[in-house]
């Protein structure tokens, strides 16, 4: 249970603000089906961290403990220091193509290349070598990305000019920071 509320958690603060959520505002202007959009956000992140998760525990399986601790926490604490950074949307991803595809298959598709090398796929990977539960992570790193970017593809702009990113983005870092800290030391058995 550990593994799925710490990957909720961590990806619902991380993403805001993130790219990704400014893609679901995004879209959700440009093709208004709320529910259309948040089920190609759900399949293609599902999609995108089981990729992610596999790698993760794949990578821990590799590693030695002592490696693997290291690399674990210091990659958390690179993604708290990364999380600082503000995001911004890429002009490719901003303008849809829904032709043939339609809003499914554009959103998927969208979302999917806009995870890729994102700090939501990192987290999915660290976190997934940290726990070594890739049901369990992969679940909790799905729900904090819905949790996030659902209220953004239904509210849009409101929320993100009302909520500071600033914040948020600190707190994801803090949590992030302690983590691999926590990591680092070995103190596993905390959390």
């Amino acid at each position: 249970m550990d593994a799925f509320l710490i990957s909720t958690g961590i990806v619902a603060l991380s993403e805001m603000g993130d790219k990704t959520q400014l893609l679901a505002i995004v879209l959700a202007a440009r093709f208004k089906r709320p529910w259309t959009i948040c089920l190609g956000i759900l399949l293609a992140t599902l999609a995108n961290h089981a990729l992610a998760g596999l790698l993760g525990i794949g990578a821990a399986h590799l590693m030695g403990p002592q490696v693997l601790r290291w690399t674990v926490g210091l990659s958390m604490l690179a993604m708290a220091g990364w999380l600082l950074i503000p995001d911004r949307i890429d002009e490719k991803v901003a303008r849809p193509a829904h032709g043939l595809v339609g809003v499914l298959g554009a959103t998927l598709t969208m979302f999917f290349l806009a995870e890729m090398g994102d700090k939501t796929q990192i987290a999915t990977i660290a976190l997934a070598a940290r726990y070594d539960a890739l049901v369990a992570v992969v679940c909790g790193t799905t729900a904090g990305m819905m949790l996030a970017n659902a209220p953004a593809v239904f509210l849009g702009e409101a929320i993100a000019r009302r909520v500071p990113m600033r914040l948020v983005h600190g707190i994801a870092a803090a949590v992030f920071a302690v983590l691999g800290v926590l990591t680092l030391l070995d103190v596993g058995h905390l959390f």
